[in-house]
């Protein structure tokens, strides 16, 4: 084990013999500490869906610097032509909310998760050209709740394209930069992972490819030590995170939940909760903030099996106290 002793304990109370490579940060008032197992505290994981999250953040600030409003569309931002999806708007992107699919058909989906299971090859190595074939011959459905790796990706290309820059540089220039976060990117390709990049593993302990690519980036492409996920949060916990406002939920989302942009809220234990998780082919990741006591929580993974109720159970054991 390494960092903090107390956590590393209750780590491995938490996630037994399950995860045998994961980390985890506690944030208060009180400081940062950070913990892991079977891996350097540098070491990145991918945070998968977590990525949204950050996403909405991005979303929001690019709000509040004038560069979009919450009714421009995918289509005055993307070259889609005349075609359905350029019609939708970002905000219903950031709230699950656009009647997009959670992945189109014209991906193959279910060839692709098949090719997962099978060999654990990544079904996400798309570019953003293909993503923008893709997107042409999507329908949009009804406007209601329905998550959407899709509309994510759509949206968080569409803000980069706002910003006249590729999304990993916009993660890169107004996240990870002014934030200090070494280890906090988003590889295009296999060549492009960092040197204390890790490999992740099913739930039986066989290893994943890494999901990477170009078009997934905002739904689920980032990587992500846990020293750089704790320093995050605390930066949302105190308001230097751009795009804060993106915690502040504004719709219903499901049955005892609302959402931001991207953000979850829902009440545990009379405590009101705002957290993502995230799920690729060899990681899990958990993350979530109690922002009336200023705590925060993360748990990082390198197996694909769900680590939310030790994250829920990190957290609000600490935020009764």
């Amino acid at each position: 084990m390494r960092g903090d002793g107390r956590l590393a304990a209750r780590i491995e109370e938490l996630l037994g013999s399950r995860h045998p490579v994961a980390a985890a940060a506690l944030i208060s008032p009180d400081g940062v500490t950070v913990a892991g197992r079977g891996a350097d505290l540098e070491a990145d994981f991918e945070i998968g869906s977590i990525s949204k999250a950050v996403t909405g953040l991005l979303y929001a600030d690019a709000l509040e610097r004038g560069e979009i409003k919450a009714e421009t569309t995918v289509g005055e931002l993307l070259p889609l032509g005349e075609v359905p999806v350029a019609r939708v708007t970002l905000a219903s992107l950031s709230r699950h909310q656009s009647g997009l699919p959670g992945l189109p058909k014209s991906a193959h989906p279910l060839r692709r998760t098949l090719a997962l299971w099978r060999h654990g090859t990544n079904p996400y190595g798309d570019d953003l050209r293909q993503l923008l074939v893709q997107a042409r011959d999507v329908r949009v459905g009804r406007l209601r709740t329905r998550y959407s790796n899709f509309g994510f990706e759509l949206l968080g290309h569409a803000i980069a394209g706002a910003a006249a820059m590729p999304y990993a540089d916009l993660v890169r220039e107004r996240i990870s930069g002014p934030l200090g976060l070494d280890h906090f990117y988003l590889p295009a390709t296999a060549d492009e992972l960092g040197p204390n990049a890790l490999i992740g593993r099913s739930r039986r302990g066989r290893p994943r490819e890494p999901w990477t690519g170009e078009a997934i980036g905002p739904a689920g492409g980032i990587r992500a030590s846990i020293q750089d996920m704790a320093r995050l949060v605390a930066a949302l916990l105190d308001g230097s995170a751009p795009g804060i406002s993106a915690l502040d939920p504004v719709a219903p989302f499901s049955k005892g939940a609302r959402i931001g942009a991207g953000w979850i809220t829902i009440d545990v234990k009379g405590r009101q909760i705002t957290w993502h998780n995230g799920g690729t082919g060899g990681f899990r990741s958990w993350a979530g903030l109690d922002r009336d006591s200023g705590t925060g929580a993360v748990i990082l993974s390198a197996t694909s099996a769900s680590v939310d109720r030790p994250g829920f159970m990190l957290l609000t054991e600490h935020t009764s106290r």
